[in-house]
C-alpha cells in the first residue's frame, strides 16, 4: 500500500466520497496542506519527500490535524477579499473624478469590508485558535481509529516537537511552540478527568464487594 493510499485509509467515513490525498507538486510546498478544488471537494496536498522522514505516528497526527480542519470548516479558501479590496479602491478613487457619493460610499464600504475580511483571515490570534481546535479534533479522530487518549496526546505533541526542530523561521516555529503549550494543557485535563473516571470506578468497585 503506497502513503497517499494509507492515508486516504485513516480518512472517517463521512469524508471519504468529498476528501482526496494527493501528492503536492508545487515548487517547495508545504509539508502537509488543504486546498479547495470544488464546490463540495476538497484535497489534502502532501510533500512526501518530507513527510517520509516523520514516524508513522506523527504523520498520522499531522494528517487527522488537516482532517480536523475540514470538520470545523476553517479551510483556508483562495481570497476573493484581494480582488475586492482592489475593486473598491479602484471605484472609490474613479468616483471622486465623477464626484458621484452614492458610488463613492459603496465603492468605500466594499474596500472596508473586504479590509475586515483579510484582517480577521490573517489575524494571528484566530489561526492559532483554529489550529488548536483543529488538534483537538484529531486527537478525537486518533481515538476513533483505536489510539489510546494518552498515546494519542503523545503522538501528536512529538509531532509538533518534530516540527518545532525542523521549522527555521522564527514566527512557524512559536506557532508551532504554541500549538504544543495549548497542547499540554488539554493534555493535563484529560488525565485529569481520566484519574476522576478511574477513582469512581474504583469507588463503585468497592462498593460492589463491600458494600451491600
Amino acid at each position: 500500500m503506497s502513503e497517499l493510499q494509507r492515508l486516504k485509509s485513516l480518512l472517517p467515513p463521512e469524508n471519504e466520497s468529498w476528501v482526496f490525498i494527493e501528492a503536492a507538486v508545487s515548487i517547495d510546498p508545504p509539508l502537509i496542506t488543504l486546498e479547495e478544488i470544488g464546490r463540495d471537494e476538497v484535497e489534502i496536498q502532501v510533500d512526501l519527500d518530507k513527510w517520509d522522514n516523520f514516524a508513522i505516528d506523527h504523520r498520522n497526527l499531522l494528517f487527522w490535524h488537516e482532517v480536523g480542519k475540514i470538520q470545523d470548516d476553517s479551510i483556508p479558501r483562495d481570497g476573493w477579499e484581494m480582488a475586492a479590496l482592489a475593486i473598491g479602491l479602484g471605484g472609490a478613487i474613479g468616483e471622486l473624478w465623477v464626484q458621484d457619493g452614492l458610488l463613492l460610499l459603496m465603492a468605500l464600504g466594499l474596500s472596508g469590508f473586504a479590509g475586515y475580511r483579510l484582517y480577521t483571515k490573517n489575524n494571528s490570534e484566530k489561526r492559532l485558535r483554529d489550529a488548536i481546535s483543529a488538534d483537538e479534533r484529531a486527537i478525537d479522530l486518533a481515538c476513533r481509529f483505536g489510539y489510546s487518549i494518552p498515546n494519542a496526546y503523545k503522538s501528536l505533541g512529538g509531532a509538533l516537537k518534530e516540527l518545532i526542530e525542523k521549522t527555521r523561521k522564527k514566527k512557524n516555529r512559536t506557532f508551532f511552540e504554541d500549538r504544543l503549550d495549548a497542547l499540554r494543557k488539554s493534555a493535563e485535563k484529560a488525565r485529569s478527568e481520566l484519574s476522576q473516571q478511574e477513582g469512581s470506578q474504583r469507588s463503585v468497585s468497592s462498593e460492589n464487594v463491600y458494600g451491600q
